[in-house]
């Protein structure tokens, strides 16, 4: 009967995130005061007022949703709640993964801040706007979308860069490239394949200019043995040695979330509970979908995070 927290990528933002959760915790305040300080920003304001296209920003929207995620976490602490004491496993999805290791304390919260938005400016940097694309496939097999990637890619780049689980892959590369995979895709007998509104083409061998940015940034900052094994994006196993952990961030900027493959490994390894947390409820979805007999929560305000502390008293 093991838990597993899980911690929302980017998409999952909204203004407004995290705001009561400040209101009713210091510890959670804290946090948003501490990203600001560290980022020299103040990207609090932005979080909570907008606007929305300022949020949306990579750069921006990385260390915004690490810090809704830490918030909540800190408030739970808040109330007694220990993360080594009660949760087995903890992972991201993508960005995530920084937030999972922040709860984790193999980062502090001002170094996830820091190389969230090195993270963000190195993506949104590689490939110059308009050059880079990314699609969601849905309903089609595996090896059909990597069949029609590969048959679009010739010698341009175009690969799976998540798989959601629940029927969903998104693919990415450079854009001619991307658009004749999705186009290919619909003709192998995909239900729908949708051309993505974002500004690069992340988890693809593009982003190889920021996963060198990244192991630089990895490299100068403190990392310690996280307090919970963190399930890694790349790999869908739990690393504990920092120097890996490390290098599994770096690869994890050119390849692929294998989200689908992490919940799968949950349900195999004992974990009956997910909880989410940080904003949205996007990966609480896709739990269901994957896994239907995993229960899944959100903690993003202060009632999930009383309703947390009652199921795991």
């Amino acid at each position: 009967m093991a838990v597993a927290f899980t911690f929302p990528g980017q998409g999952s933002q909204a203004v407004g995130m995290g705001k009561d959760l400040a209101e009713a915790f210091p510890e959670a305040r804290a946090v948003f005061d501490e990203v600001d300080e560290a980022l020299g920003q103040k990207l609090s304001q932005i979080m909570w007022d907008g606007p929305e296209e300022t949020l949306t920003l990579t750069a921006n929207a990385q260390p915004a949703l690490m810090a809704v995620s830490m918030a909540a976490i800190r408030a739970l602490e808040a109330r007694g709640f220990s993360l080594k004491d009660k949760v087995a496993y903890v992972a991201g999805h993508s960005l995530g993964e920084y937030s999972a290791l922040a709860a984790a304390g193999t980062f502090s919260i001002g170094d996830a801040a820091r190389l969230l938005r090195i993270r963000g400016n190195a993506m949104q940097a590689a490939v110059p706007v308009g050059e880079g694309a990314m699609a969601a496939i849905i309903g089609l097999e595996q090896d059909d979308v990597e069949a029609a990637c590969a048959e679009a890619a010739q010698n341009s780049v175009c690969q799976i860069a998540n798989d959601n689980g629940g029927g969903q892959l998104v693919i990415s590369g450079a854009k001619a490239a991307v658009e004749l995979a999705a186009k290919l895709c619909t003709e192998k007998g995909a239900k729908r394949a949708l051309m993505l509104s974002v500004s690069a083409p992340f988890h693809s061998a593009l982003m190889g200019p920021a996963a060198d940015a990244m192991r630089e940034a990895l490299a100068g900052v403190t990392k310690n043995v996280p307090s919970v094994p963190v399930v890694a994006n790349v790999v869908v196993r739990p690393l504990s040695d920092p120097d890996e952990i490390a290098a599994r961030l770096v690869e994890q900027v050119t390849g692929r979330v294998r989200w689908r493959e992490t919940v799968e490994w949950f349900g195999a390894n004992g974990v009956t509970t997910l909880y989410e947390v940080g904003a949205g409820k996007v990966l609480s979805g896709l739990a269901r979908r994957i896994n239907k007999e995993i229960a899944t929560a959100a903690v993003n305000n202060p009632a999930d995070v009383d309703a947390v502390i009652a199921a795991l008293a």
